[in-house]
């Protein structure tokens, strides 16, 4: 073992889902700047271009793939075609996620069941697909998106909290029973990001002030980067010998 933790990538093919844009899109350029080429799922593959160019400029492979993370058929030929194009997967990051915003008496079923599929049931058998490449391999890393949803609640945003509390137990599940095929599986909890996806909430100043607010340490939001840094920690060696653990990038909104 090096005496020196290793932050590098190179050699090591990532999956990111989610990739197009927001939180998805740095982390797949975090890879790539650590030296991992990176395959991009994408709900829309035409979107993947500018990313593309971006990746290939670091002088990595990028390779776009459909991969609508409600389409069971879509998720398994993804990772399909990864392994053929690339040869295997070291890395996948189930970063894909959406958060409908309802009071709970409000919400309805279609809602409901689109969250749970594309947070839980995505994650899960993206993981599950990606894990037995892994599995062959004997060697594998998966980063999970949970969020600090999961850990404190969040008003209107019942469904989001429920789903993102699980992806951090589902964490723990995947990481003991993937552990003797040397896979480790972790997650990052951010709280709010400054994306495309939180663009509309963060421009009402009351909103605003009040998230900055209850970041109770830093009192600011934070930026992609800051995520993508901790995703990268997590999948180079310097974390060999941390696995089931969820990460919180709050800011120290739970810290009180």
């Amino acid at each position: 073992m090096n005496d020196l933790p290793c932050f590098d990538l190179t050699g090591q093919v990532g999956l990111v889902t989610g990739a197009a844009r927001g939180l998805g899109r740095a982390i797949s350029l975090a890879l790539a700047n650590a030296g991992a080429d990176v395959a991009l799922g994408l709900r829309d593959v035409s979107t993947g271009t500018d990313l593309v160019r971006e990746i290939e400029a670091m002088g990595r492979r990028a390779l776009p793939l459909q991969m609508d993370m409600t389409r069971m058929d879509q998720i398994v030929r993804a990772i399909d075609e990864a392994v053929g194009h690339i040869g295997r997967i070291d890395i996948l990051v189930n970063n894909a996620g959406l958060a409908p915003e309802n009071p709970a008496e409000n919400v309805t079923e279609k809602d409901f069941d689109l969250t749970l599929a594309v947070n839980l049931k995505g994650t899960f058998f993206a993981s599950q697909a990606a894990g037995r490449v892994m599995i062959r391999q004997k060697r594998g890393c998966i980063v999970n998106m949970s969020s600090q949803a999961g850990f404190a609640a969040l008003p209107t945003e019942s469904v989001y909290c429920m789903t993102k509390a699980a992806i951090a137990h589902l964490t723990k599940c995947l990481a003991v029973e993937w552990g003797k095929h040397n896979i480790r599986v972790n997650a990052v909890a951010p709280t709010f990001i400054r994306t495309p996806g939180t663009e509309e909430c963060l421009s009402n100043p009351e909103f605003r002030a009040d998230v900055e607010e209850r970041i109770a340490a830093l009192h600011r939001i934070g930026e992609p980067v800051e995520v993508a840094g901790a995703v990268v920690f997590l999948a180079s060696p310097a974390a060999s010998l941390i696995t089931g653990h969820t990460i919180l990038i709050d800011g120290g909104w739970t810290a009180r």
